[in-house]
Formats: C-alpha cells, structure tokens, sequence
C-alpha cells in the first residue's frame, strides 16, 4: 500500500515537472523570438533608410552578352530540359575557361563583347558554333549528374526562403540577366549584419514584369488587346483556361472598383465650401424682438487637378488594390516549376505597382508578348524573338532603332510604342532581415529620373 502511494506521488510530481519545465521553456521560446523579432525588424527599417538614402546614386548599366544564353529561355522549361541546357552552358563556359588567355575586355566596363578569346570578338555564329560543338563533346546524361553533384555542393545561405517566388537558383552557374546578375535583379544583392540580423538588401526592375493594371484597362481599343495579352501571359505560366477565366473575375471586381485608364485630361472641380464663422451675418436682437440668421453668402471655389495628379492618385488606388485580398495571389504565386533548384510561378514576373511601360532590354519573353499585342497579336511571338536575339548583343537605346532594327514589324511596334521603354524608371526594394528564428522583410517601390527618387508604396510583414 505505502509503495503504491508512493509510486502515485512520484508520477504526479514527475507530471508537475514536466508541465512546469515545458511551459517555461515555451514562454523563453516566445520571449526569445519578441527579442528576435524586434532585432530584425529594427535592422530591416535600418537597411531600407540605407537603401532609400542611396537609391539616387543607382545607375543601372546593361551589359551585352552575345555568347550567353538568355534569361528568356528558361522559365517555361521542364526540369530536365533546364538541367540538359544548364549542363550544356557549363560546359561551354569551361570551354571557354580553358581557351587562350584572357584579355580585357575592351575600354568600356559595361561592354561584355569581348570574352576569353584572345581578344577576339565572337559572332552569333561563332556562339552557335561553339554550342553545338560543346552539346556533342559530351553525353547529356553525364552531364545532368554532374550537375547535380555541383548542386548538392553549392553553399546555399540560409537567409534564402525555398517558397520565395523572388528567390533565383543556381546550378553550376547563373544565367546573367540584362544587368548581369540574374533576372529581374539590377544589382548583385548586397548583405550585411546589422547586430545579431542578417540582412540582404535585392533591388528589381519593376518595368521589366508584367503590368497586372493592364488586364483593367477601360480604353474600348486598347480593352480586347489587354485581355489577348493577359491570357497569352497566363498560359506561358501553365494555367488552364477556366484557371485564366476565374482570374479574369477576379479581376473584374477590382474593374467595378475602378478601371485602368491610360490618358487624363485636366480635371475641373467645383465646390462650396463653408464660409467662416466670422464673414457669417449676423442679426441682432433688440429687447422682446427676435430674429434669424440671414443667410450666408458662399462662393464656388474651382479647382484643376493636372492630368500627372490624376495618374498619381490612380497609380495609389491600384497599388492598395493589388496588395488586397481582392487579388488571388494563392492562385497567381502557385509553382508552374517546382524543384529543389527553382522555383517559377505567374508572382514571380506580375508587377503590382502601376507601371504604364515595360522594357524591351529586360523583359522575359512572355511579359514580351503580351505588351506586343497592344501592336498585333499575330506577330507578337516573331518579335519577341527578335529582339531577345538582337538584345544580347547590343540593347536598344530608342523606339526607332528598335523599328529599324525589326522593320518589317515597324508598323506594329509604332502601333504599341506607348507600352514600350527602352529603360526603367521604376523599382522595388526588397530588404529582408534574419535574427535567430524570425524573418522581417519590407518592399519598397520606388520610381526614379536621374537622381530624384519619389517613394511610391511600401508593403512590410
């Protein structure tokens, strides 16, 4: 008897224990991760003044790159096309590696012409050349495994989210995009540690993705061309065509909120406002007499509001929009390509900040497409091509050398110029921030001409 109930005390005792040890652990664990927290949301507003305080000295600079392949290619390729090709590119890059001595490149810095090659300038077809010579020098399969070995041995930093859909992977070697570093980023991204906070500050070309204000274009013309070039950019992501109609109602009711328009026209406003209380009349009042308020005189006052005002405040509506629950971003952000390499989703290329133009110099080849529907429909495809063939050995620095360049599509890109640039004005800022197990990130869109930079929205978590 004496054993059994001392048996029962000691298990209920050992049960206390163990219910006091694992709420204490809990609360130091919630109490770590506030102190954690707070350290990297201290050090994400940190380096995002840093970035803002120095987003007037970016200079974007694209580069040419006549032997590379281009970052188009890719995205829409299955998993083991994208190995096959990124083995192939490895190859041919060691190729080059192993070839005569290098030179330098040339007195430009931004000039990528000139490679490993004794300093002689490569062709197209030298390129072709040597990527056909280098496909045969080696079995593909044999290839795939080594790029997986290299793979497997790459040092990746743990400040990286596997489901980001802004992360870009890398496999033996990174595709440049038009800037240098890999698509849609200007600049290498630059990291620090600012107290115990990891930080990595990335900066993206937000003319360079598809503009999802666009698919709401009120304009009649412009209207069935958007929604031609919305589809044609949804099924390059993989998405069925009920999938694209349910994102077209989705879309809808954003348009019966308010509608996309492309051209303002000063805007006239009337108003009466109330008048003072001391300009108001007033009435006296004389022994047993009584009186009421004369009425008070009011003026209409006008006001102009300038067609840049207007685009402002619609360009701050779509921005509120689009970062809303109205917006089916679980749909839009689901993997078209899911590995342990990349990671492609319709997210990662839709640009939610209002932008009227894309650029030619840095748009993948689907965004391509759709802003050249605006032009034809019919010729999209064939001008997208060329000019991921033409860009990579010289951008275009203006429309005209662009329809000169492709002119028997002259006709074509005159007619959706207005949706084309050859540079970017707007960005976004992408800071994120890691202390022990809690994450702090901050976007910041920002439009830039010369060294003024105007804020536009900021989106935290």
């Amino acid at each position: 008897m004496i054993l059994m109930i001392t048996l029962v005390i000691l298990v209920i005792l050992a049960t206390l224990g163990y219910t006091l040890t694992a709420r204490v652990a809990a609360r130091r664990h919630r109490d770590q991760y506030v102190v954690d927290y707070s350290q990297a949301r201290y050090a994400c507003a940190s380096a995002l003044k840093y970035a803002l305080a120095t987003a007037g000295e970016l200079q974007p600079q694209l580069i040419s790159r006549p032997n590379e392949p281009d970052f188009s290619d890719v995205f829409a390729m299955s998993e083991v096309d994208y190995q096959k090709f990124m083995a192939q590119f490895a190859e041919q890059a060691r190729d080059s590696d192993t070839g005569p001595a290098d030179e330098p490149a040339g007195d430009d810095p931004n000039d990528g012409t000139m490679r490993a090659t004794g300093g002689k300038k490569k062709t197209s077809d030298d390129a072709k050349k040597s990527a056909r010579s280098a496909k045969n020098r080696s079995d593909a399969k044999a290839k795939v495994k080594r790029n997986a070995r290299a793979a497997q041995r790459q040092d990746l930093t743990d400040i990286n989210e596997v489901n980001d859909v802004n992360d870009v992977s890398v496999t033996t070697r990174e595709i440049p995009g038009p800037y240098g570093p890999a698509w849609p980023l200007v600049t290498a991204p630059v990291t620090c540690e600012i107290g115990s906070a990891k930080v990595k500050i990335e900066i993206e070309d937000e003319n360079a993705k598809y503009p999802l204000n666009w698919a709401l274009i009120s304009d009649e013309k412009a209207k069935p061309l958007a929604e031609t070039g919305f589809a044609t950019f949804c099924e390059w992501m993989g998405y069925t065509p009920t999938e694209i109609t349910d994102l077209q109602k989705d879309l809808g009711k954003i348009g019966e909120l308010r509608t996309y328009q492309l051209e303002f026209k000063p805007l006239t406003k009337t108003a009466t406002p109330e008048p003072p209380a001391a300009l108001r009349s007033r009435v006296s009042r004389g022994p047993g007499t009584t009186g009421s308020a004369a009425p008070a005189r009011r003026t209409l006052t006008k006001t102009v509001a300038s067609p840049a005002e207007q685009l402002e405040q619609q360009n701050a509506d779509f921005a509120k929009l689009f970062h809303s629950s109205l917006v089916n971003m679980d749909l839009l952000s689901r993997p078209s390509i899911a590995s342990d390499t990349r990671n492609e989703s319709a997210a990662k290329y839709l640009g939610l900040w209002v932008v009227k133009q894309v650029n030619v110099n840095s748009a993948p080849r689907h965004v391509l497409e759709a802003a050249l529907t605006f032009g034809s429909a019919k010729d999209a495809p064939q001008i997208a091509d060329e000019i991921i063939r033409q860009r990579q050995t010289k951008p275009f620095a203006t429309i005209d050398e662009l329809k000169k360049g492709l002119f028997r599509y002259s006709d074509s890109i005159d007619k959706c110029k207005d949706f084309l640039t050859m540079s970017s004005s707007v960005f976004t800022i992408r800071v994120t921030a890691i202390s022990g197990v809690a994450r702090a990130t901050a976007v910041v869109a920002v439009s830039k001409e010369g060294d003024k930079v105007k804020q536009i929205g900021v989106v935290s978590d």
